[in-house]
């Protein structure tokens, strides 16, 4: 089995004999590295027992991957003794990370597993180290911090993420712009991934920090809020609409209700037309058909590959029957679909039952 999977593409007749030379070679790269007069044993010991082979390491013999996980583990356990030690052990654990796990062998499927959990434990820790050093408003450890990270995992978006707020606390604006712009840039191509919802939130800051710092009037402030022409409804990503639709919720009352929430389901939607991002033409469709149809304080999203929420504001129960009509409507004027091939349901922004 052990020459099936490391030679695949060749054959041989005698398989135990082979890998028997290949273990006798072996030993003998092994000794190559040790000290002339060296006692064996001390380093490695290669046995042979039930038809197994077993490398097994010696007294003097230290791994790197266990040394790395057991760093992690006493740096978790001292966060709450002792930061800077914590800091210590985990620098020190993040020292021994060179990429990887064993890159050399880049394509051995086997290596897959092992090396996520290797990558997952590097990153996990670094935004710990990050977190311990903002306790200590030491922004400057963060920003060296993340540059070297950086070169070992170029595409991990929190390490960018963690920089650039770091270049922020430091006053150093036009280097987080510069830096968002590159990996906005290596995201896109590299990757063909757009901009995440944490990548617009930075974005976000990064333009709050170069408003002026002194006074300014109202007016001001009012136009650099405006995001644009204000027409028709506003299409926005979901972690925005969570926001949007608790600021609505707060302002409704059981007594006096401002607005409705509504789930369309699009029943007989084709799974077979998806495109590249997850929706198909007949949703692609509907969300034209919402930007056209709802108000210009109406806000929606995309819930699924075929169902899309509506936040409907200031609307009122009796027009409900109204808007349900004019979405259909204008929705099978493009598609042509059967009024059983859509649903739309409706329930009030400030009831906790279930939709109407």
């Amino acid at each position: 089995m052990i020459i099936d999977n490391l030679w695949q593409n060749q054959e041989s007749n005698d398989p135990k004999n082979m890998l028997r030379t290949q273990i006798f070679r072996l030993r003998k790269l092994i000794k190559k590295f040790l000290p002339s007069d060296a006692d064996e044993s001390k380093f490695f010991t290669i046995t042979f027992a039930n038809g197994y082979y077993c490398f097994e390491t010696g007294e003097f013999v230290s791994i790197d991957a266990v040394e790395f996980e057991e760093l992690i583990n006493q740096a978790m356990k001292k966060e709450t003794e002792d930061i800077d030690e914590a800091i210590k052990l985990y620098c020190d654990a993040l020292s021994l990370y060179r990429g990887p796990y064993l890159s050399v062998n880049s394509y051995e499927v086997w290596l897959v597993p092992i090396r996520n959990h290797y990558r997952r434990l590097y990153i996990k820790s670094l935004l710990r180290v990050a977190e311990l050093y903002k306790k200590k408003d030491e922004h400057g450890k963060i920003i060296d911090l993340c540059e070297k990270a950086i070169i070992i995992e170029p595409y991990e978006e929190n390490i960018h993420i963690c920089l650039m707020e770091a270049m922020l606390k430091l006053g150093q604006i036009k280097s987080a712009m510069s830096h968002y712009e590159y990996v906005s840039s290596l995201l896109s191509k590299e990757m063909g991934v757009k901009s995440s919802p944490g990548l617009k939130e930075i974005y976000r800051k990064i333009q709050s920090y170069y408003e002026e710092q002194g006074e300014t009037d109202i007016s001001n402030i009012k136009n650099k809020l405006e995001d644009g022409p204000m027409e028709g409804a506003l299409f926005c990503d979901l972690d925005y609409f969570k926001f949007l639709f608790n600021v609505e919720k707060r302002r409704s009352t059981k007594d006096e209700n401002i607005g409705y929430m509504s789930l369309i389901t699009l029943k007989g939607d084709n799974k077979d037309a998806r495109k590249s991002d997850g929706l198909s033409k007949n949703t692609k469709v509907m969300l034209d058909v919402l930007e056209k149809t709802l108000r210009k304080g109406d806000v929606y999203t995309s819930w699924n590959d075929n169902q899309m929420i509506v936040m409907l504001t200031n609307a009122k129960k009796e027009g409900l029957k109204t808007i349900e009509n004019r979405i259909k409507s204008y929705y099978y004027k493009v598609t042509k679909n059967y009024s059983d091939d859509i649903s739309i349901k409706f329930t009030p922004l400030s009831s906790d039952n279930g939709f109407i």
